[in-house]
């Protein structure tokens, strides 16, 4: 069967094309899904991810290579590999990101991506409900569960008082600088995945077909027009084609992954592992960006999560509690107080994202993390939008084989200027009275002793992705800057597109999901608006 679109995953920005693109009666989709199915209690439960945080049953459980900005160390990437992709299996936080970050966008080439559109296309996204009334009539909920949040995140609310920071009713305002309670991607006590919002409403027309546990190994080419792909289910080879356009959402790791098993990329590295070169891309996998941050956990002297969560009866009383009632610790993902903050006077705009959460935890066997039993609490810092750039590459012509992550963490003297000036916020968080007064001890490494000299060294040695991997194939001017056009199109074919994280031009300032189904939605629009310019010419 023809199709008039294929979209490669079934993740954040597949799941709102699948959407999108099926809303004429006469439109076939065919959404191509390497997972299976999100119908998992872990992934339902808010608190759950904890328990899909390294299941390869949902997770493609990548490894990143020796990074030498962090000392050679490897870090672990989770990335969704299940319906939904990792808005299934992420914490949920809906963090629109920072005005400037798209005009930064627009700066870079990705043409009509400034602010003033982005917030338009949030707010068709949006369906906000905040203490029991409704604001928006966008498909995704975006709830406030600061009622149901543990009293002690307050505590971080009053430290950044005591630091004459901001703190705003939401830190998606346009305004947004300051500490807040996060809003969350929870829709009656459940996780409420772009899967959840947008795919289940699509397949329902009945003009959307979903292939789950297909890994797709490569497009179809008729010289440069994408014409369909080729995928493997169990063992078993198949090819779908398509009249109108292939959209690649698959992610920031595989969507440059199966375009360079496609012949879309560095001619070299495709020659390298005798992969025919359809389209010489030298930027494909090039350029990607993440967030580092260090976290610092502390003792406390009042109650926190650790006190209903760190027994096994108080785990069973909570269980029991969500059950009855689908609310409880359960029913609030971990992040719990944030923010854009600057980290001195000198900055035209915040550069540190803020996390603060009532609870620690250690990682127990199978990466399950463990609640410690004694009250304690998190202070996190990321800087907001490093410039050091990394690469994604094919080992070998195996679609089966995990690509190569080279994250190039500090690689920049800003970005090590920027990780001190992380150390100094956390430090000042740690120190403000509010937090002072709940605090028992620090937890080692002491943040609190270190010079710059030792904070960079901390940086090094301490800090982690925040699950924020973009730009892989992003949007730009050319083919020497880029891999796609304003319009998502990649250079020098046809039929094809790319919409996920991808395509970012830049990393937003925060978390990395709401952007992504914003760019799909807005891509949606883009792609109708080009066949409807198709229609009329025909």
């Amino acid at each position: 069967m023809e199709f008039d679109y294929i979209v490669v995953g079934a993740g954040s920005a597949g799941c709102v094309l699948a959407d999108r693109l099926s809303r004429s009666p006469g439109t076939r989709v065919l959404v191509i899904e390497a997972g299976g199915s999100d119908a998992r209690f872990w992934i339902k439960v808010p608190l759950g991810y904890g328990f899909t945080f390294s299941d390869p049953k949902v997770n493609w459980c990548y490894t990143a290579e020796p990074d030498e900005g962090v000392n050679g160390r490897e870090a672990y990437w989770p990335r969704g590999r299940v319906v939904g992709g990792s808005s299934s299996i992420n914490a949920m936080a809906y963090v629109r990101g920072l005005k400037h970050d798209f005009d930064d966008w627009e700066t870079a080439g990705a043409t009509g991506w400034g602010w003033d559109t982005v917030r338009q296309t949030y707010e068709r996204v949006e369906h906000h409900w905040e203490g029991g009334s409704a604001r928006g009539d966008g498909p995704l909920r975006v709830s406030d569960l600061s009622a149901q949040m543990h009293p002690f995140s307050e505590t971080f609310l009053n430290a950044a008082r005591d630091l004459g920071w901001k703190t705003p009713a939401d830190m998606n305002e346009d305004t947004c600088e300051g500490l807040s309670y996060f809003r969350s991607t929870v829709r009656n006590g459940f996780r409420h995945s772009a899967a959840d919002a947008f795919l289940r409403p699509a397949l329902k027309r009945g003009n959307v077909q979903l292939i789950k546990n297909a890994l797709v190994e490569k497009l179809t080419f008729s010289g440069t027009r994408a014409t369909g792909v080729q995928y493997c289910v169990g063992g078993q080879q198949h090819v779908a084609t398509c009249k109108g356009e292939v959209i690649v959402s698959a992610g920031a790791v595989n969507s440059p992954q199966l375009l360079q098993l496609s012949g879309l990329g560095p001619a070299d590295l495709l020659k390298a592992h005798g992969i025919d070169v359809v389209q010489n891309l030298g930027q494909v996998g090039k350029g990607m960006q993440d967030h580092l941050a260090i976290t610092h956990h502390f003792a406390a002297n009042r109650p926190t999560l650790n006190d209903r969560l760190g027994t096994q009866f108080g785990r069973m009383m909570v269980g029991l509690q969500y059950l009855l009632t689908r609310k409880g610790p359960l029913s609030v993902p971990t992040n719990q107080v944030g923010g854009f903050i600057r980290s001195d006077e000198t900055q035209i705009a915040p550069n540190m994202q803020v996390y603060c959460n009532p609870v620690t935890s250690s990682t127990r066997a199978k990466g399950v993390p463990e609640v410690d039993r004694a009250s304690g609490f998190v202070l996190c810092v990321q800087p907001c939008r490093p410039t050091s750039r990394g690469e994604v590459s094919i080992r070998s012509n195996d679609p089966g084989a995990a690509p190569r992550i080279q994250p190039n963490s500090l690689s920049t003297e800003f970005d090590r200027w920027d990780a001190i000036r992380a150390g100094r916020l956390l430090q000042s968080l740690a120190r403000a009275p509010a937090i002072a007064q709940v605090t028992q001890s620090a937890k080692e490494p002491d943040i609190s002793r270190m010079d710059d000299a030792a904070l960079l060294e901390n940086f090094r040695e301490t800090a982690l992705t925040n699950f924020h991997p973009t730009c892989t194939c992003r949007i730009g001017r050319d083919a020497a800057d880029s891999v796609l056009d304003a319009r998502l199109k990649v250079h020098g074919t046809q039929g094809l597109r790319v919409v996920d994280a991808s395509a970012f031009p830049n990393v937003t300032s925060g978390n990395t999901n709401a952007p992504t189904i914003m760019l799909a939605m807005r891509a949606a629009d883009l792609i109708l608006e080009d066949q409807a310019a198709r229609s009329r010419q025909a």
